[in-house]
């Protein structure tokens, strides 16, 4: 498991408990803890409208990249006419530097499923599968024996909460590319379809899975769910930042270590970074990754950005996957951009011109830029590639794939006139043109 870095004292625990239990399947210690209650009230005190009033006014975005208001997702899934809906809970964790969600089903798997039940009864579901990566078998092991736990209680299944509703939910387990985190990708895998986005409108909680209104959240999402039904809405909102409320599983990677914490939206990125710790004669700390590996490449000056949607979004970066990657002076940006870069673009699946050509002719920049290969008009080539990606994109993999390179030329100027113009790597990184700091080519 993640080591679970130390937090302040005041921080809330909403999505993972502070003292974790022996075993996170055990219901009676779960139930002890409050588990199921956010349900019973919305099922017994409630109902569906002020429910989904109750997730409005916490504010609560999904944790899945996007920041896109739930409460909005819940109403449009809710309104559409259908015989049948279904929730899905994405636990897929496409980044591989971020281990928020794996270890969020294992840690605590009753808030997953309590927030999937709960999103469920509020928009009319009687299905819900969770998807999870299929090699995070610990997780999937703990939210079946979970899930039985809950059925065998009557907190789900046939008749539950003696609601005379019934609701069945279950485990999938997925496997395949970065892009199974884009919610018609990962709808069509469930579905045994090619993984391709599809055009929006119409979405998915109008037409989603097999053709039905289909609500998709990423599981931390679902897991505040049943704490905001419990503490209220505006117990919520009081947390983190006004436009982007609550909390988010933040993985940190870099010079002091790996670790993951629940960090309150609107923390400045310095005061996550602090979590990790000094390290002993520490080198100064010249660059930030936030937002996976097409996330935004931050200069040491934006330490005092908010980590939240909106103002990293203006930064050039986004929340993403939680993931935050620390690199120090030895650093080349460009190398991590074009590295980057290159990653994305082989992740594409190619299914529209943009994604298919473009992401690759981005990467082709990059790895001029590396080689001391650049063209003289490489900087403007790359600005409008850059641009056009972003107006032409089908789905969001083609548009933030453009945000290493474009972050880059924006924060690391310099950086990148030494390579193109002067065929030099300042950090002594790049080959065939690496040369420490200073030396002449």
């Amino acid at each position: 498991m993640t080591t679970l870095l130390s937090t302040p004292a005041d921080w809330p625990a909403i999505l993972l408990p502070r003292r974790g239990a022996a075993d996170p399947t055990d219901l009676d210690a779960a139930v002890r803890n409050h588990a199921f209650d956010g349900l019973r009230r919305s099922v017994r005190e409630l109902g569906t409208t002020a429910t989904i009033a109750a997730i409005a006014a916490a504010g609560l975005r999904g944790r899945g990249g996007a920041g896109y208001p739930a409460a909005d997702k819940w109403r449009a899934c809710a309104e559409t006419p259908a015989p049948r809906r279904f929730v899905v809970a994405n636990g897929y964790a496409a980044d591989p530097a971020s281990n928020g969600d794996r270890e969020l089903l294992e840690r605590n798997p009753y808030a997953v499923i309590e927030g999937a039940a709960i999103a469920a009864f509020a928009v009319g579901a009687r299905e819900v599968i969770i998807a999870v990566r299929a090699e995070h078998t610990e997780a999937v092991r703990r939210l079946e024996a979970a899930i039985a736990a809950a059925e065998e209680a009557a907190y789900i299944g046939t008749n539950l909460l003696a609601s005379g509703r019934d609701l069945a939910i279950s485990v999938r387990t997925v496997q395949g590319a970065y892009l199974l985190g884009e919610e018609t990708i990962l709808l069509k895998a469930l579905e045994n379809r090619r993984g391709q986005p599809e055009q929006r409108p119409p979405h998915p909680t109008e037409r989603g899975l097999e053709g039905y209104p289909t609500l998709v959240h990423n599981v931390q999402t679902l897991a505040a769910v049943p704490w905001i039904i419990v503490n209220g809405p505006e117990a919520f909102a009081r947390i983190g930042s006004k436009a982007s409320p609550g909390t988010m599983l933040v993985q940190l990677r870099g010079l002091a270590g790996d670790g993951l914490a629940e960090v309150p939206l609107g923390t400045p990125l310095r005061q996550i970074v602090a979590l990790g710790g000094a390290a002993a004669g520490a080198r100064p700390l010249k660059a930030l990754l936030v937002g996976g590996p097409s996330g935004g490449i931050l200069p040491a000056e934006l330490l005092d950005t908010p980590y939240e949607f909106d103002a990293l979004r203006a930064a050039g970066a986004h929340v993403g996957s939680g993931s935050i990657v620390v690199a120090d002076d030895r650093a080349c940006v460009v190398d991590l951009a074009r590295l980057l870069t290159s990653w994305c673009a082989a992740q594409a699946c190619g299914k529209t011109i943009p994604c298919r050509i473009g992401t690759r002719r981005l990467a082709e920049i990059g790895e001029r830029m590396v080689a001391g290969t650049s063209r003289p008009r490489d900087t403007t080539l790359l600005a409008d590639l850059s641009a056009d990606l972003v107006a032409s994109a089908l789905c969001d993999h083609e548009r933030l794939t453009t945000l290493p390179l474009s972050t880059g030329m924006r924060y690391f100027q310099a950086e990148l006139e030494d390579h193109i113009l002067r065929s030099t790597c300042p950090a002594g990184v790049c080959q065939p043109i690496a040369l420490a700091a200073g030396t002449v080519h």
